[in-house]
């Protein structure tokens, strides 16, 4: 919807300002950059023709009876689907083309209808035109008038471009030969002179936009706008303001350190490199929504690759600075919240290679005190970046045994069944760091002991649950030889235990390298 009165309506001081209208500027606008060179150069020559024969609507040529440019951009549009790529492209010529339409115009004027290209029986002509002028002046149009106007209205326009050399050409134009001569030698100046322009611009609007960010504050708002409107200007223009917009997020980070709204605009940059996911953003901090966010980048990163690339580490770590941020929220003493960001955060800092790290906030898991409302929270296997093939193993029989639960039902089927409780899968996750940071197997007499009492106080918690997932249950079979050694299984006291070396902010040195080390990141 856009504000702008019925041209009948203009005059209406009330109405012209009351007064909305459908827009379907976007869809034209793919549309248009779909065609073929020439039919761009038509669409351009139709516009140019109609406003210099005064029969199109201006702000020098106001009237009721006028055609507008919307109604030659809806010929072009009918046109462009109705008639072959042959009549185009065979037999070229830009003013047999030209001519044809705007016999088709003034058909339609005879009819008195032009058809919404977009709205079905909507007529784009009414009683007020002047059909009667404007059509008998469009049948009149022949090929030798219309030929005659392209080179003396158009041609000449583009050679009063060119340097004064080339265009005093046009004052001695009497003869076909001469045309072509002076037409080559303008084709030929504008080839030697567009990359010359081009590089012009492209080194001004890198200037602009660097003086722009360093001068204004970038915020979620402003800088999607930006990457839309550089996206449909120029690929180059895109990736130089997003490496800038990097840099920029990147000395402010080191300055000032990693704030929400700067965490919101490198979540904006990261997303557009490596892929759209849905976000919102509001402006109530809490920890659900952090939650979210970090959930919606751990799974635009799950490439399920060995290898990741810079940007995909900066998202990994901008994951872990939500979940730290939705750990310090007034309302994170939720033990569904509580338990659900530690454990996502040692599935990030396992997947990284710090397991000691994971190891601290699986403990902060398995060592909480209450975990009766963390069944509300579940860990999305889908979310998980590639930890080992046994989950994914698990993951993937467990997608099958829905298949096969509710195949013979003729039941619809869900998109994901990945999924896993939050206090078991911290169990599994311990088990796992366990066996990294002791250096040896679990099976090893001198590191088996606390190994063995973490596996049979995950076998109790798998006993004592009253509802499981058939993730739990495949990943308990997963460690249940472990459970063989003897040793005693002691509870833990219940106390929600910090462990000294886990931290509770993001280390944002790291973060600052990677963004320098990301630019280009295309």
């Amino acid at each position: 919807m856009v504000g702008v009165a019925h041209r009948q309506c203009r005059q209406n001081e009330w109405m012209s300002k009351r007064q909305w209208r459908l827009s379907f500027s976007r869809a034209e606008i793919v549309l248009i950059n779909s065609w073929i060179p020439v039919q761009q150069i038509v669409y351009h020559m139709l516009r140019v023709f109609m406003k210099t024969k005064r029969l199109t609507d201006s702000a020098y040529n106001s009237g009721a009876g006028k055609l507008s440019n919307y109604h030659i951009k809806t010929l072009m549009l009918w046109a462009f689907e109705l008639k072959p790529r042959s009549c185009w492209t065979d037999d070229f010529s830009l003013v047999r083309i030209c001519l044809e339409l705007l016999h088709d115009l003034a058909v339609w004027l005879s009819h008195e209808r032009c058809l919404h290209y977009f709205i079905n029986n909507c007529n784009l002509i009414d009683s007020s035109f002047d059909l009667e002028i404007t059509q008998s002046r469009l049948i009149s149009i022949s090929r030798s008038s219309l030929s005659s106007w392209f080179v003396n209205s158009y041609i000449r326009r583009c050679s009063q471009l060119c340097p004064h050399n080339l265009s005093q050409l046009f004052d001695d134009v009497d003869t076909t030969v001469k045309l072509r001569t002076v037409v080559s030698a303008i084709v030929d100046w504008r080839i030697n002179t567009t990359l010359t322009e081009k590089a012009r611009v492209y080194f001004c609007a890198k200037y602009q936009i660097a003086v722009w960010l360093m001068r204004c504050c970038l915020n979620v708002r402003s800088l999607t706008c930006w990457l839309t409107e550089f996206r449909q200007v120029s690929t180059s223009l895109h990736v130089y303001f997003s490496s800038v917009a990097i840099l920029h997020v990147a000395c402010l980070t080191k300055s000032n350190g990693l704030n929400d709204e700067l965490m919101d605009v490198l979540a904006v940059l990261v997303e557009q490199s490596i892929g759209p996911t849905p976000r919102r953003y509001y402006s109530r901090r809490s920890s659900d929504l952090l939650l979210n966010k970090a959930a919606n980048l751990m799974k635009a990163v799950d490439d399920r690759s060995k290898s990741r690339s810079t940007v995909h580490l900066i998202a990994i770590k901008l994951s872990k600075a939500y979940l730290h941020r939705a750990l310090s929220c007034e309302d994170s003493d939720n033990d569904s919240i509580y338990c659900l960001a530690n454990v996502y955060l040692a599935v990030l800092y396992y997947t990284t290679g710090q397991d000691q790290m994971a190891l601290d906030h699986c403990t902060l898991v398995t060592r909480s005190q209450d975990h009766s409302q963390c069944s509300s929270r579940v860990v999305q296997g889908e979310l998980l970046p590639k930890i080992d093939d046994d989950i994914d193993t698990v993951l993937g029989l467990a997608v099958f045994y829905q298949h096969v639960r509710l195949a013979p039902l003729k039941q619809q089927q869900t998109q994901h069944v990945t999924v896993c409780t939050t206090e078991l899968f911290a169990h599994y996750l311990h088990i796992k760091c366990l066996s990294v940071t002791k250096c040896q197997q679990l099976s090893d007499t001198t590191n088996s002991q606390s190994s063995t009492c973490e596996v049979r106080s995950y076998v109790k918690y798998i006993t004592d649950m009253q509802q499981l997932f058939i993730s739990d249950v495949l990943l308990c079979k997963l460690v249940s030889g472990f459970s063989e050694h003897k040793s005693v299984y002691k509870p833990h006291s219940g106390i929600r235990h910090y462990p000294t070396n886990c931290c509770s902010e993001l280390n944002t040195s790291d973060l600052v390298e990677l963004l320098q080390n990301s630019v280009p990141f295309r």
